[in-house]
């Protein structure tokens, strides 16, 4: 037996009591209050209530090794980035190495792999697919439906998927963006649960007094933590907290502890934001995550106050696996996966004849997934449209990975304020194609083709110099230890913006640009698309 003393947050009573907890086998078997004073505290651990582990560009088992030193002790994974690139082994993958673990990783089957019909991924998972994996026990939910036209206008497959989940009462994630409310009571009839795209709160509002709980999102690209927060207060028991997609840097930073101090300070009470973090999400999914409670599992972490939450340990089944400072998780990847297959371009490929003055352009933003649509002069140089430097209008290319003897498609876009060189990445959300933006044809064809020789990684080049983080198990995630990636994605981040970047995460926004779900206008594999008319465009204005 293991005896922990403490200050007890108990989340579900919401009181705090100097007391004593019992474990025995993994299991909380008994909690006594006591006389004695304690300065330090005892809480629930954290749950990251949606996230693709994928973006942090780490495994599970390296992803669970900087978790835990912030608190987390679960997370609600949609497996779905590799999923599009390597199927079902891949999502047989991301569950068979995080069980190297003791961290708590709940998968889902993914809903919309490729998440539309206009792109090219490397896998598709169709009704029976998704039904077998929904009959196991190891996943515990329909992941994020992010193919919200189709629930909205009767897509066979996608009602299927729908449907059966419904029939075994596993939850269903959601992904609506910016519905109009007639739209977004057809999608929350599907008895889809849960929703993190919104970003006013407004949008929350509406979403929660239909039915579907709301995840405030704060990740690498998508910050809305600041716009939702009230929230919290106003729906107490509908809110739950997640990152989506948390890049190495960020992820070495913190975690879920970050978003419950955010809310301290602006003066959330301490219970209803912990409960966001933790008893929520516990009760939404039906979690075998402890929550303090006589019986629960013996998932808890130790901190020195309620206010900087410094995690001093943490234990996940009774088993301490960080201890100030110190990660007691041990693990070694010894699989190889991926899913590349395309030839080497050159500058002619890329080249986009000017057939009008005018061009459609991608207007993105900073801290943002979605963007504009805008119509902008064309630079036109020997009868091409070229990268216009001076009024911030790039090119950008996305190169299908998953077959030779295709055109890479081509597209503008404005605001990432690149004056040299290039990035790339075979981060290329939902797909994982290869996506480029630059100033010039060499350097973005010069990018490219390091990636195709790397199979797999993000890049910066400025002229003969090449800067790469390979990504070796399906080309969106390595092996490598959390903070060696996190220290190389910093040193490429300084690069992009030495190159004139202003995002704050310039690769992470460049991932985002072929994600065809979130309006207004994106590029895949296949051309622009506008995602408000949900088909493909020209460059050139009609």
């Amino acid at each position: 037996m293991k005896y922990i003393k403490g200050k007890i947050v108990d989340v579900v009573a919401e009181v705090i009591f100097n007391g004593e907890l019992c474990i025995d086998k993994g299991k909380i078997i008994s909690i006594k209050k006591t006389k004695e004073e304690f300065s330090e505290y005892i809480l629930p651990g954290f749950i990251d209530s949606h996230i693709h582990i994928e973006s942090s560009m780490l495994i599970p088992s390296e992803f669970a090794k900087m978790a835990v030193r912030h608190g987390t002790v679960a997370t609600v994974s949609d497996p779905h980035e590799i999923a599009n690139v390597m199927g079902k082994a891949g999502v047989d993958f991301m569950i068979k190495d995080g069980k190297k673990t003791p961290f708590k990783f709940f998968f889902g089957a993914p809903s919309c792999v490729p998440a539309t019909p206009y792109e090219t991924s490397g896998a598709t998972l169709a009704f029976n697919e998704v039904k077998k994996l929904l009959d196991r026990k190891d996943i515990f939910f329909l992941a994020e439906m992010m193919n919200f036209p189709g629930v909205l206008y009767g897509d066979i497959d996608i009602w299927k998927k729908i449907n059966y989940a419904n029939n075994i009462k596993k939850p269903i994630d959601g992904h609506a963006p910016n519905l109009t409310i007639e739209d977004l009571k057809k999608y929350a009839d599907a008895k889809i649960s849960t929703d993190h795209e919104s970003t006013t709160l407004d949008e929350a509002i509406k979403k929660i007094e239909l039915g579907i709980k709301l995840q405030i999102r704060e990740g690498s690209a998508a910050k809305n933590f600041t716009s939702l927060y009230k929230a919290i207060e106003m729906y107490p028991n509908d809110v739950m907290l997640c990152t989506d997609d948390l890049h190495p840097d960020n992820l070495a930073s913190g975690h879920i502890n970050k978003l419950i101090k955010r809310g301290l300070n602006y003066d959330v009470s301490f219970f209803k934001i912990l409960r966001a973090a933790t008893y929520n999400p516990i009760k939404h999914y039906k979690l075998n995550v402890g929550l303090l409670q006589k019986g629960d599992p013996a998932d808890f972490i130790i901190v020195n106050d309620l206010k900087s939450l410094k995690v001093k340990k943490t234990f996940i089944d009774g088993t301490l696996v960080y201890n100030n400072g110190t990660v007691l998780i041990n693990t070694k990847n010894d699989v190889s996966l991926n899913n590349f297959n395309c030839n080497k371009i050159s500058i002619d490929d890329i080249k986009v004849k000017a057939l009008h003055k005018k061009i459609n352009v991608i207007e993105a933003y900073n801290g943002e997934l979605f963007t504009k649509k805008i119509e902008c002069k064309a630079k036109i140089k020997d009868g091409f449209v070229v990268s216009d430097i001076k009024n911030d209008i790039l090119k950008i290319v996305v190169l299908n990975r998953y077959s030779k003897k295709v055109k890479p498609a081509v597209g503008f876009i404005s605001n990432f304020n690149l004056k040299k060189g290039a990035i790339a990445s075979t981060i290329a959300h939902d797909s994982h194609n290869i996506i480029a933006v630059g100033t010039s044809d060499a350097e973005i064809v010069s990018a490219i083709n390091t990636l195709i020789d790397a199979k797999g990684g993000i890049v910066a080049v400025n002229n003969e110099e090449i800067d790469i983080l390979k990504l070796n198990i399906a080309g969106i995630m390595t092996d490598q230890k959390g903070e060696i990636v996190a220290e190389k994605y910093k040193q490429l981040n300084k690069i992009a913006k030495k190159l004139g970047a202003k995002f704050n995460a310039p690769f992470m926004t460049l991932a985002f640009m072929a994600l065809l779900v979130i309006p207004e206008i994106k590029i895949g594999d296949k051309g622009l698309f506008d995602v408000s008319l949900f088909q493909p465009i020209s460059i050139f204005p009609e």
